[in-house]
Formats: C-alpha cells, structure tokens, sequence
C-alpha cells in the first residue's frame, strides 16, 4: 500500500506490519454520537473515517487503512459497525479487512467499480443519484475528482438542522468558513465550473448546517 501521498520524493510503499511498528489511531468525538478515527503519524492522505453511531446501527463514513485490535474494541464497545459507505476511491483502502472485522457491508457507487482491487461479497454496489438508509441517512451521488463521488446526508446532524460528510469531494479548508473543490490536492489543480455546477445542483434539494470533512477536527459551520 502507498504512504503519505504528499512527500516530494514521491509515494512509498509499505506494510500493515510496518505501520504497527510506529502508528496508532486517535479516536476523537466530533459531534454527539460522531466519532472521528485518525492514524498517527499521518498517514496516505491524512484523512480520517466518521463513526456515525445510531440505535439502527452504526455507519462508518470513509475508511482509514491502519485497523489494530484496540481499535476494533474500542468500536465495538460503541456497537461495533453496520455499514461502511465510502466518498471515493482514494478511500478504499483497507475497506474489506474492516468489513470483514465487524461482519459489515460495504456500499459503492457502480460507477467507480472498476477501482477496486479486492473482489469481496461484502460489497454492494448501486446506482442512480441518491441511496436512502436508515434514519435518513442519505448517500448522494455528485461527482468531483472521481465520477461518482459520494456525500452522506445526515438530516439528525448539527443538532438537527443537517449535516454532510464530505471526505474531500469538498474540502473543508484551514479557515472553516470556506470550502474547495479540486481535481488534484497534491498539485492544486481545482475543478471545473462544470463539475463544480454538477455538485452544486445535486446538494440544493438537502438542508444541512455544517459539512464534515476529510481530517480531524475540520468542519464548515454555516454563518449569517
């Protein structure tokens, strides 16, 4: 698997063997029943998966590659995992090793199926613009810097006034108030107009108060 995609000397491969040696997760709430889980040191991209806890089950949002055994405990002392729904194909990552640790299914857009390198019967793959769960829970088809880039709607989130998680499909920035919509993180290059139309347009029909994005402790507010 490929390390932190942002070093200049390039990617590099590694090991889960080898990350055990010197990584561990942060586990951090970031809303009421939302859980944050990072690696540290930052791995890949940096970005960390959303827990999102509920009395019908648990959602995990994105997926982090790096799964040791406290990890696992600590979410199954939270009622362990449902579903993981993914925002794109950066994040598969270890997603199959994760499902098959909390016997969860794994939701993906058809779109991207030709991304993914680990055939399993853990997967579901579906289609059209938006797939409904339970509570609410919406996935959303948008598009972005892959073609069927996923958000999560979460009508329950910011105390009932809406939420979103995003990944990176829009990028929370440092200043919070603002987002970013990019081809390419790496080398900076944004999206087109066109793309960037296409999200707006599939966003406008939910409500939502803030947007969770792809690292820890990064998410937009709303402001009058």
């Amino acid at each position: 698997m490929n390390g932190n995609l942002f070093r200049h000397e390039g990617q590099e491969w590694t090991t889960l063997k080898r990350l055990a040696a010197d990584h561990h997760n942060r586990l951090e709430e970031e809303a009421p029943r939302l859980l944050g889980i990072g690696t540290e040191p930052e791995f890949a991209t940096g970005q960390r998966a959303l827990l999102r806890q509920s009395d019908g089950g648990n959602l995990l949002w994105d997926c982090i590659t790096f799964l040791d055994g406290q990890t696992g405990a600590e979410l199954n002392v939270r009622g362990g995992i449902r579903v993981i729904a993914i925002s794109h194909p950066h994040y598969y990552t270890t997603m199959v090793d994760w499902a098959e640790r909390f016997d969860a299914q794994i939701f993906l857009h058809t779109a991207d199926r030709e991304w993914v390198m680990r055939k399993s019967p853990r997967i579901r793959f579906w289609e059209g613009t938006t797939l409904s769960l339970w509570d609410g829970l919406t996935l959303i088809n948008c598009g972005g810097h892959f073609e069927a880039a996923r958000w999560l709607h979460w009508p329950a989130g910011a105390n009932g006034k809406g939420a979103l998680l995003t990944g990176d499909i829009i990028q929370v920035v440092q200043d919070r108030r603002y987002v970013s919509f990019m081809r390419s993180y790496p080398n900076l290059i944004p999206l087109g107009p066109a793309a960037i139309q296409r999200i707006l347009e599939r966003i406008e029909p939910f409500s939502f108060e803030q947007i969770y994005g792809a690292c820890l402790n990064r998410f937009y507010q709303q402001t009058d």
